[in-house]
């Protein structure tokens, strides 16, 4: 694994972070050993190579001597680059995009996972087709008689993954059009949705466990869930909700995997509220919050919609970080300090995930004719209605509900 520091270029994050993030990276990939790490100095980016002369001969050693036959560069590597370092050092080469790409096609699990694991790795190998050093320059000749070049073996290449990307979005439309149905299925019932985003290996499925009863699979390394998931939730005070498990986020997410996995966050620019679940025990806990801020961002997430931000895993916090975190917590009534492993925290997050949801109810009388059964039966289904009164003309409703269900109301 080597992380290029390039000196040029102002860092947001400590180098010796970096370099144990790409690490976990390479871990979470099944059937590789990482048999070592190092950051290397880049005065000057080389254009056809990357590193210089001297470090990629010193390093083309090491990696004789150590019987390397993957290396992983955390970084943006060209296709040109990439082709010369394999062919220069024998060995394959994937950088950090690469490599993201590799564990998500590991991970996903569902239909819609998969074509869009699929949807974003064609466009990336697109982009590479130059890594073929000789059949890609060879030529398809022309029809019958007719003269001329004919197709080049690239271009023939590149057409065929233009068509499965065709072919995948196409597929992928549908599935849109399925979660499209089944959020207008939930409309009709319109709980409101609490989404958990946050930086990967954060314990946002742990705390989805904890909270929802469910069993998503959790383990301690970057990108354990990939496929999102939703469950019912009722709250204390007997507020049902729908919870939302999402896929963690990570700096300098490849933007084949933004664009590809926009349509499965699209529960989080629905959501009602956001948990913005944050590792608290992690040394780079602030810069993992301010990348899972970017993102959202360039999702394009409401910025009126409330988030708040669960300071997770206390119970790996010693005991004076313990009580700075606490104190911090205390000062501020958008943060809460949680662990989901003892529970410490769950009651008071969930009393105030409760206060906010139904923070601006308000109560309305409703006078519904005897024809309007259907939506006198909606709103007991909601559980709105505080009395009701029958008059000569229908019924006389008084109701409690929040802006989304008057909204839903309204529609019916």
């Amino acid at each position: 694994m080597i992380h290029p520091d390039i000196k040029d270029i102002k860092a947001r994050r400590l180098p010796s972070f970096a370099l144990s993030e790409a690490v976990s990276l390479a871990d979470a990939l099944p059937g590789l050993e990482v048999a070592g790490s190092e950051i290397v100095p880049l005065p000057k980016v080389k254009a056809g190579t990357l590193f210089g002369t001297g470090k990629i001969a010193e390093l083309k050693t090491r990696l004789k001597e150590a019987e390397v036959e993957l290396v992983l560069i955390d970084g943006p590597v060209s296709p040109v680059q990439q082709r010369n370092l394999e062919k220069e050092w024998g060995v394959k080469i994937l950088d950090r995009t690469g490599l993201i790409l590799e564990i998500f096609s590991d991970r996903a699990a569902t239909r819609e996972g998969v074509l869009q694991v699929e949807l974003a790795a064609l466009s990336y190998q697109r982009t590479r087709l130059v890594r073929a050093w000789t059949h890609l320059e060879r030529q398809r000749g022309g029809l019958g008689f007719v003269g001329g070049p004919g197709e080049t073996q690239i271009e023939a290449d590149r057409r065929a993954i233009d068509d499965a990307i065709v072919r995948i979005r196409r597929q992928l439309e549908k599935t849109v059009k399925t979660r499209e149905l089944h959020r207008a299925a939930r409309a009709k019932v319109p709980y409101p949705v609490v989404a958990l985003v946050g930086y990967t290996n954060a314990g946002k499925s742990t705390l989805f466990n904890r909270l929802t009863g469910a069993e998503v699979f959790v383990k301690d390394m970057l990108f354990a869930t990939l496929d999102p998931t939703m469950r019912s939730v009722e709250l204390p005070d007997g507020l049902e909700i729908i919870m939302s498990d999402t896929v963690g986020f990570i700096s300098d997410l490849p933007t084949q995997l933004v664009a590809a996995f926009r349509a499965t966050l699209e529960e989080v620019l629905s959501a009602d509220l956001v948990l913005h679940v944050r590792d608290i025990s992690h040394p780079e806990s602030e810069g993992q919050a301010r990348d899972v801020r970017l993102i959202m961002a360039d999702l394009g997430v409401d910025k009126d919609v409330p988030v708040l931000e669960v300071w997770n895993k206390s119970d790996q916090l010693s005991a004076d970080a313990l009580e700075t975190a606490t104190n911090k917590a205390d000062r501020n009534d958008q943060i809460f300090l949680t662990s989901a492993i003892s529970g410490a925290g769950i009651d008071t997050l969930l009393d105030a995930v409760s206060t906010l949801l139904r923070a601006g109810s308000t109560t309305e009388i409703l006078e519904l004719g005897f024809a309007d059964g259907k939506a006198r039966a909606w709103l007991f289904g909601q559980e709105v209605v505080d009395s009701e009164e029958q008059t000569e003309t229908g019924f006389k409703l008084t109701v409690t509900w929040n802006a989304t269900q008057k909204g839903q109301f309204e529609k019916l």
